[in-house]
């Protein structure tokens, strides 16, 4: 179990920096096919060990988080990502799963289509007019890129003939390749950087803070499915609802198919493969889904796909290139994380020079060496993986990879504990670039939540100095950041008034801020719900913190190694002084809350407070919070604008409560339907 914890964790940490990296950056650092294997070991780890799964795991999320650039836009319904097949085996499987659910034993119908490699798109109508469009973002909530889209030609302004009171429809806007490479040739002839593949330069073109840009780029975009829609009867089946998107002049794919049972969509997939060349777009694969939109109801979804349809992924390209030399980068916990610097290599339209090795482990077991002829793979992405190496290529002056013995930023000495793959800086807060990660963790939006406070921004302050600790924030004046490189005095202002708000918030994001190791949202919920109070946590024993539900022993020592080491109280003491406050739960330990035994979930938008804020509420008071609407659940609260959780509670007889019904349940009641 220790050994699967930690495991656990360090998968935990490396999709989450993935995840920042591709969907926050447009910076990825690895391909699809390593990213999907570590989920899938992840995925595979949390269903034999159901224990270590909590609501903060990559697994239970779509990913990724709106850019600070661009106004956040909450989704109607969330934009799911989709399961992934690489073998005709998973597809096979799939369909055995859905046929399962539903009770079926004749072949299904699905609806096949080519899978772009583009930026996912939804797009707003209310009475037909265009009036928002939002990039996916973290699945709940998007950046509003409204003005850029609204410049694609593809993008009717208004829907020909009647249409929904409000609608979503989801897409993806892609670059050709004819319009990629016009692009680039006149980069080349301004002498600028050229784009490193269509995917990249739809992403950028689409993110430009001025409009104009975006108009200027040779973008297109297919649509494929719905999201919220309110006012008329939606069609049957998902060819009909692509064939209604025409009707009212939305651009749909025509490569688009329904097909039987699972040797249709694997015909299909190999009838697309074969003609991949030959399109006009790039794609990385073929998506099936289920035809019957009732169907997709009743299959219904987990935390961050639906059960109705499936990515089958094409495989992915492959090259040879020479390791020459490896470099070692530490993160927020002080891990170091191996990169492999290549010799320039052409895979799948892309040049590629940098991979991540992971930890000595995965170099030890690729037979890895300085100077190495090694094999990468690439899915679409910049950076590939490090498949193996080619010993019969191996030149007699090839190096072994060591750990470093020292930090490479601060000197400090590096450990690995027995049994765990990562090794370690163990300088901490002494460390610049532990620092730097601790600290951005820290403004996060997951965490506190710091406006203004960037990663530009945190460098600046951490390489002059000015700031060590997450405390030392508080010490600022508006002098010294106005002083600093792109700020003035109203932006220096601008965080002064953020780092203020920050102080207004509760003990799980407090905890969750701290950065402790393992301790995502789900785990600072737990402990704060458990002790109630910030003082009962830091005088709790190992053995006390292991009382908490879903709190394993390596979690356990964690959270009390890092309360009990002095610089970290010091920090925590100079926090709470700087005007840090939270409401103070009562101890699940001594009271399990009125609210004990009670599912509850939220949907829509509410007036009074953020649905997170309620979330963080209702647990206080010993409730369970739940993702999706079952017959185990005892309330849905609805706000504004609520979708399918609505829906769904409405046939299974749940009871749906309005903002006067939760303030009901805050106040420790039960309130009637609304």
């Amino acid at each position: 179990m220790n050994e699967a914890a930690a495991r656990v964790a360090a998968l935990r940490a490396l999709l989450a920096r993935y995840d920042q990296r591709y969907y926050v950056l447009d910076d990825p650092e690895v391909p699809d096919s390593e990213y999907d294997r570590l989920m899938r070991e992840l995925r595979a780890l949390e269903t034999a060990h159901p224990a270590l799964l909590t609501a903060d795991s990559p697994t239970q999320r779509v990913g990724g988080a709106a850019s600070a650039s661009f106004a956040a836009v909450a989704h109607g319904l969330p934009m799911l990502s989709l399961e992934n097949a690489f073998a005709n085996a998973d597809v096979v499987e799939f369909d055995r799963r859905v046929r399962e659910r539903l009770g079926a034993d004749a072949a299904l119908e699905y609806c096949a289509e080519p899978k772009l490699d583009g930026l996912a798109v939804s797009v707003r109508y209310e009475r037909g007019r265009y009036v928002q469009a939002a990039t996916r973002g973290d699945g709940a909530t998007g950046e509003d890129v409204t003005a850029n889209v609204r410049t694609l030609r593809a993008i009717p302004l208004r829907l020909q003939g009647p249409a929904p009171e409000r609608l979503e429809v989801r897409g993806e806007v892609y670059m050709p390749f004819a319009g990629f490479e016009r692009l680039n040739a006149a980069a080349a002839a301004a002498g600028d950087k050229l784009f490193v593949n269509p995917r990249n330069a739809a992403a950028g073109a689409l993110r430009q803070l001025d409009p104009a840009v975006t108009a200027r780029r040779p973008l297109a975009v297919y649509f494929y499915g719905a999201g919220a829609w309110q006012g008329t009867a939606e069609p049957a089946t998902q060819k009909q609802l692509l064939e209604q998107f025409a009707a009212w002049g939305l651009r749909t794919n025509p490569e688009t198919a329904v097909v039987n049972g699972v040797d249709g969509c694997l015909s299909y997939y190999r009838a697309l493969a074969a003609r991949r060349d030959t399109l006009a777009y790039q794609i990385d694969g073929v998506v099936y889904k289920v035809n019957s939109r009732a169907h997709q109801e009743a299959l219904g979804q987990v935390s961050r796909a639906p059960r109705w349809a499936i990515a089958h992924k094409f495989p992915a390209d492959e090259a040879l290139t020479t390791l020459r030399e490896v470099e070692f980068q530490v993160g927020r916990t002080g891990v170091l994380t191996p990169v492999a610097r290549l010799v320039p290599v052409m895979v799948g339209g892309a040049s590629v020079s940098n991979a991540t090795l992971h930890n000595m482990d995965e170099i030890e077991r690729k037979d890895l060496c300085i100077g190495d002829t090694v094999i990468i793979r690439r899915a679409g992405d910049v950076i590939p993986e490090v498949v193996r190496s080619l010993p019969e290529r191996r030149p007699t002056n090839a190096r072994r990879i060591e750990l470093p013995a020292a930090c490479p930023v601060c000197g400090s000495p590096v450990t690995r504990t027995a049994g765990e793959a990562a090794a370690r800086c163990s300088g901490g807060f002494v460390c610049a670039a532990q620092r730097k990660e601790a600290l951005r963790h820290f403004a996060s939006r997951r965490a506190l939540d710091i406006e203004g406070l960037g990663e530009k921004l945190i460098d600046q302050l951490v390489d002059r100095e000015m700031i060590a600790t997450p405390a030392d924030l508080y010490a600022l004046s508006l002098e010294q950041l106005a002083g600093l490189e792109r700020m003035g005095e109203k932006s220096a202002a601008n965080v002064l008034e953020a780092l203020e708000r920050s102080k207004r918030t509760s003990l799980p994001r407090f905890l969750h801020a701290l950065g402790i190791r393992d301790v995502g949202e789900a785990t600072a919920a737990s402990l704060a719900a458990h002790f109630g109070t910030l003082d009962a946590l830091r005088s709790a024993s190992t053995e006390q913190i292991l009382e908490v539900p879903e709190v394993g022993p390596v979690i356990a020592a964690h959270v009390h190694d890092f309360l009990a080491v002095p610089a970290n109280r010091a920090v925590i003491d100079r926090l709470i002084v700087a005007g840090f406050s939270w409401p103070e739960g009562v101890p699940a330990a001594r009271a399990a809350g009125p609210l004990a035994g009670l599912t509850i979930v939220l949907t829509g938008t509410l007036g009074s407070m953020t649905r997170e804020q309620a979330g963080e509420a209702l647990r206080a008071l010993g409730a369970k919070l739940g993702g999706s609407v079952s017959k185990k659940t005892h309330f849905v609260v609805a706000g504004a604008e609520a979708g399918s959780k609505l829906k769904r509670a409405r046939e299974l007889g749940v009871t749906v409560v309005d903002e006067t019904g939760l303030a009901a349940l805050l106040r420790g009641e039960r309130p009637p339907a609304s």
